[in-house]
This record gives C-alpha cells, structure tokens and sequence, in this order.
C-alpha cells in the first residue's frame, strides 16, 4: 500500500501544535505496519534546523500556474528515520515561517498544487493521499479537477482529517479564476461557496473520498450546531464516509522508563512519588508530601481556564496541595496565574513560558493532571499524563471523554476523574474526590496501575486508519 501523508507541519522539522506531533508519529506505526508511505510538507526555509537543511537532497522541480503567473516548485528531499519526507521549496511563499500571513490562502493553495505535481517527480504513485487540515484540503479538489483524465493520477484516493473543525482556511472568492485556477462551477453551495467565500476546508470535506477526525466522541460532537462550526451539515451529508479514528502519542518518546530524573514503570510506580522533589525544586515550592496537581496548557477559555481561575482559590483554601502550572496565552490569564503564585507562593508555581523539559516532568511527578476544557478534538496531554501514571481530571468532551474512563470505587475500573457539564463547581467537586482518593494509597496506587496499563500508541491507530485505506482501495 503506497501512501503520502500531507501535513503544513511535521515534528521535529516544524511544530506549531498537535498536528506536527501526529504527522511525525503516525507514519511512523504505518510504516511497521507495512505500508510505504512518504509525507511532504513545505520548507519553511527560515524555520528549519541548519543540521537538517544539510542533509537535504534536491529531487525535481516544476512549474505551477498561479493565476497567470508562473512560480518556481523545487522538491527537496529528507530521511525522517527511514521515510522519505519531501519539502515543498518556493521561497517567496515559505521563507519566511508558518501561518499568519495575509497570502495564507495563496501560499496553501500553491502547497496544494505541489503536492500532487509533485508525484511524478518523486516517482511515486499513492494509492491514497492523506490531507490533513484546511492547509492540504484543495488536495482532493485540484485533483478532481486538474487531474480526472490523466492515467497517473487514475484510481488515487483521498482521505480529509480534521484536527480541529474550527480553522477552515476562508479566503475571497476572488481566488477562483486568480491563484486557484478553479472554474466557477466549483462555487456553489456544494463545493467550495461559503457564505460568499471560498473555504477550502468545506472543500476537502466534499470532494475527498473519506472525512475523519481524531476520536470518535468530537466526531458525534461536530455533527451538532453547537460544536459544528457552521460545517455540521456537511459532516452530516457525508456521514456515511465520515470516521472517528482517535490519535495516539509516540510511546519512545514519551517513555517514564527513560524520561524522568527517577525512571520507573507500571512495575515500580512506587518510584514515581520520588519525582516529586525534582518538580518542586525547579517549581520553587517546599518539598512536603503533599498531592501535586499540574497543568500543561495553552492559556486560553477553550481550554477552560475560566473554570480554573474561578474555583483555584477555593481549592487552595480547602486542601493541602501544590499547583504547578506551564504554558502561555491570553494575558489575562497569565497575569492571574503570575499573581496566584505571589499570593500563594508555598502552594502555586506559575510558569509562563514554553519549557519541554519542564512539561515532562510536571506530566511525571504530578498526582492529578488538569485539563477542563470547553472542546477537545482529541488532546494529547491527557494520553501523556496516562502514560506516566498522572490521574487526568478531564470534562467528558471529544478525545477526553474517549480516552479517559471514571474511576468507579466499587468495582475498581478507571483510568482517571471527569465531570459532564461546563461548570466549575462541577469540576471542583470532582478534583475534591479525586484528592480524597489520593490519601487512599491502595486506591491510588490501582489507580495509577490501570492508567499506566493503557494502549493509546499509534500502533491502534495506524492499524484504523489502514483498514480504512483499504476499504477505499477496494471500491
């Protein structure tokens, strides 16, 4: 099975958030599966480590019309352990960096041309293209419609993964006859016309052969008006074709057995509470033994702050703990968490800052991890608190509500603690009864056991989506 996997960004080459991270685990777990998959990305020129522009080797080029204009395409090829990754070269759209830009609809579209003038370069037919977000999503548009009568794109199917439904890449219609190309018979309701726009999500979504989204709960979710985005009637044409596949997280990297000061494992968690004075010597806080709830987060309401903000001091006041907290975001919230830590600097440690260090070995010396947000698609920081015997405290919402199961007293199943509905008492409970478990050690320690136990590698969901792939070959 041949397959390329699109993304705009790949980890370690460049990361802005969660999709880099899927994009450079996944193909990974397909390819010991078997398959020969390749991933392109752009050449985010001014991004990339000089380490790893040394080690790229030119393949091709071509050129690829842009309105009438006519704009230079190199492909530059990169070992990523063991998988062919190609860069997209054109220095005018991708010197300078990510995303952000006014041209971000010209630049994306000009990736998404490349990508499929890219095949013959690289002498490599996919049976399938795996587009990921708005940045790839003309993917399965162009191909329908620049390439329905040429033998070397006959048969190639498409599969469009959304991350997160709420960036859909809207640009003017204007780009119809300019850089897209595209005749107006595309422009319509059940095309690429949104509100008078262009989206090039909608797109994706349309004319790709399968939709997915990464867990099956945020799948339910989006299909309703209140999560939908104003697309749910979209996913809900195409329901037929539309999978929740969840993500994983790369279990070599993330690994409690290399990861931490004090290594350990599902066979020794009793090592995990010796974590603990390292966080709190970097955290600056007294080293006591006392239940440690940590965040790792951007600071924003989607990832429920406000509910943090609203019910901590209570928290605080009601129970011996300490609270760590790393990430940044809007300033309101990161001038309420600098100010929690002066007002309370024996119990809070507030870091605002991006710290991967730090971020490891909050996720291995915590006892609850926090994470109450509005909507999640997936998260991945609630798999990697699991996977090193943190006890997530999640909202029952998207990927959280998939992966993290309600520990139940009597019968002793469960991974961690959730709470149902967007209220901040509601979560404060549940945080109360979490530390009232924590003082249980025999209850802890089981509890700690079942979420170290659990499966979320990529292996599973690299296993899915092969058998997704394979369905749509087999139409």
């Amino acid at each position: 099975m041949n397959i390329l996997f699109a993304a705009s960004e790949v980890y370690p080459i460049a990361k802005t958030g969660g999709l880099a991270d899927v994009a450079g685990s996944l193909p990974k777990a397909m390819q010991e599966l078997g398959a020969d998959i390749r991933i392109i990305m752009p050449k985010y020129t001014d991004k990339i480590a000089h380490h790893i522009k040394e080690k790229l080797v030119f393949i091709g080029s071509s050129d690829i019309y842009m309105g009438d204009r006519c704009k230079y395409c190199g492909i530059e090829e990169y070992d990523l352990e063991g998988i062919p990754l190609y860069m997209v070269d054109n220095e005018e759209y991708f010197k300078q960096g990510y995303y952000g830009y006014a041209e971000d609809g010209e630049r994306f579209a000009f990736f998404c041309k490349a990508i499929l003038s890219a095949l013959p370069i690289i002498d490599f037919k996919p049976d399938v293209i795996h587009c990921n977000d708005w940045h790839t999503a003309l993917v399965p548009v162009f191909l329908k419609a620049y390439y329905a009568h040429d033998l070397f794109y006959q048969n190639i199917k498409t599969i469009m993964t959304i991350h997160n439904l709420k960036y859909q890449g809207i640009f003017p219609k204007e780009m119809m006859e300019g850089s897209l190309n595209l005749p107006w018979d595309n422009f319509h309701s059940d095309a690429l016309e949104y509100h008078d726009q262009i989206n090039f999500l909608k797109g994706g979504m349309l004319y790709a052969e399968a939709v997915t989204t990464v867990s099956p709960t945020y799948k339910e979710e989006i299909k309703t008006l209140y999560y939908g985005e104003t697309l749910d009637g979209v996913l809900r044409k195409r329901q037929g074709d539309f999978y929740g596949i969840l993500n994983g997280i790369d279990y070599e990297v993330y690994d409690p057995m290399k990861d931490p000061p004090m290594h350990y494992s599902v066979k020794s968690v009793f090592r995990k509470q010796m974590n603990k004075k390292f966080l709190q010597q970097k955290a600056g806080l007294p080293e006591v033994a006392v239940p440690i709830i940590g965040v790792v987060s951007r600071l924003v309401e989607a990832k429920g702050l406000d509910l943090i903000t609203h019910i901590i001091e209570e928290l605080l006041a009601q129970s011996d703990m300490q609270f760590v907290l790393l990430g940044t975001g809007d300033t309101q919230y990161e001038d309420f968490f600098r100010a929690l830590e002066q007002k309370y600097p024996s119990k809070v440690s507030s870091n605002i800052l991006y710290d991967e260090k730090l971020a490891r070995l909050i996720y291995a010396a915590s006892d609850l991890f926090l994470m109450p947000s509005r909507y999640e698609p997936c998260g991945l920081a609630q798999l990697i608190s699991l996977r090193y015997g943190t006890l997530p405290v999640v909202r029952e919402t998207g990927g959280l509500k998939d992966t993290v199961i309600p520990f139940n007293e009597a019968t002793g199943e469960g991974n961690g603690f959730s709470f149902t509905h967007y209220n901040a008492h509601d979560m404060l409970n549940v945080i109360s009864y979490a530390l009232r478990i924590y003082h249980d050690k025999k209850m802890r320690y089981a509890l700690i056991k079942n979420a170290m136990a659990c499966d979320y590698s990529w292996n599973r969901t690299a296993s899915e989506y092969l058998a997704l792939y394979q369905k749509l070959m087999s139409r």
